[in-house]
């Protein structure tokens, strides 16, 4: 009976969790008990989640999301991930060990997904779409809660921004997305499919943090095309932040030439023509 209570606890707050703690058993936290780590933070979101649940009825809707994390979670677990919570549709998840476990476990969460959804291939179940925003940094981990009801949690700004890189991934139309942080974490970042894409202020920080796509992922034609456009197009990508927008866009475009599903340069396109049209010297926004 015990050792199912604690392997029911388990699937409550992660027995990892509990070790980084310094504990071996739920019964012996604390609230209050912190830790400080350096960890990969990973956030994962299904894309236009609320339009997809408009066409369920709720139990539909608990099915599907049961379905849709029962999928993601192995990957996250087989590459020594702690799933720290769900969050409706959303999985936050933490690697301590490298952020290769990082990277390998969301490449593998969007091979998972690729295959799940040639499940779904009927008028009534379009493919599932999805982005994941990895950052590596400090960060707390703890106990928080009051006298009746206590939970895991973790908090930093190193939390903050990997949060923001996911929902970049919604502008960016891309399903994998790296600080530079995690980019230089890596053992051998040349084992991977990068590429830089933008360059963000966090917010209450002066400084840019460099922000680099993932695309290993990505269908065999359109991952070799962005491979052999990498150099231009990272150059366009810097020549856009230092507001030089016309030289920008003749290179983004010569991108399109050669890679016309690249979904990055058609937003960086766009966003030169609209700066250009504003007239000489235009601002860039961070």
């Amino acid at each position: 009976k015990e050792s199912k209570l604690t392997e029911a606890s388990g699937r409550f707050v992660p027995n990892q969790f509990l070790r980084l703690l310094g504990y071996d058993s739920i019964a012996e936290v604390h609230l209050g008990d912190t830790v400080f780590q350096e960890m990969t933070i990973l956030f994962c979101d299904i894309r236009n989640f609320t339009q997809l649940s408009e066409r369920m009825t709720p139990e539909d809707n608990f099915r599907f999301i049961n379905s849709f994390l029962s999928q993601m979670e192995p990957p996250i677990v087989r590459h020594r991930g702690l799933i720290d919570k769900y969050i409706g549709d959303a999985i936050m998840a933490l690697f301590g060990k490298t952020a290769d476990d990082a990277i390998a476990a969301s490449i593998e969460m969007l091979h998972a997904l690729a295959a799940y959804n040639t499940t779904r291939q009927r008028p009534d179940r379009p493919p599932i779409q999805m982005g994941i925003g990895l950052n590596t940094g400090a960060l707390i981990l703890g106990v928080v809660g009051g006298q009746n009801r206590i939970d895991s949690t973790v908090i930093g700004d190193a939390v903050n921004l990997a949060s923001r890189v996911e929902k970049m991934t919604k502008r960016y139309r891309v399903p994998l997305l790296i600080t530079e942080h995690t980019y230089r974490s890596l053992q051998d970042p040349d084992r991977y499919c990068l590429r830089m894409i933008d360059q963000v202020i966090p917010r209450g920080r002066s400084e840019r943090v460099t922000i680099f796509e993932v695309f290993d992922a990505d269908a065999p034609e359109l991952l070799q095309a962005k491979r052999n456009m990498r150099s231009p197009f990272e150059q366009a990508v810097q020549l856009y932040s230092q507001a030089q927008i016309t030289e920008a866009l003749s290179l983004f475009e010569d991108c399109l030439r050669h890679c016309p599903q690249d979904t990055v340069a058609q937003v960086y396109v766009k966003s030169c023509q609209r700066l250009l049209a504003k007239g000489p010297n235009p601002v860039i926004n961070g």
